[in-house]
């Protein structure tokens, strides 16, 4: 059975407890198009607009 050969520091068990590590949720903004909310710097999947130009058509 393994056992560990040391105790395991206070500082260490806590840096791998902390939340640090974990991701974050991705940013969103509203579209100036639609309004409806999407990912900077991509084309929004509700209107098909990107940088004021329409970019994809969008069946409604």
């Amino acid at each position: 059975m393994a056992v560990p050969k040391r105790k395991v520091s206070k500082a260490r068990r806590d840096k791998r407890r902390s939340n640090v590590w974990k991701l974050d949720a991705p940013a969103l903004m509203k579209c100036p198009q639609c309004g409806d909310y999407k990912r900077p710097h991509r084309m929004c999947a509700n209107c098909g607009y990107y940088n004021g130009k329409q970019v994809v058509k969008v069946e409604e």
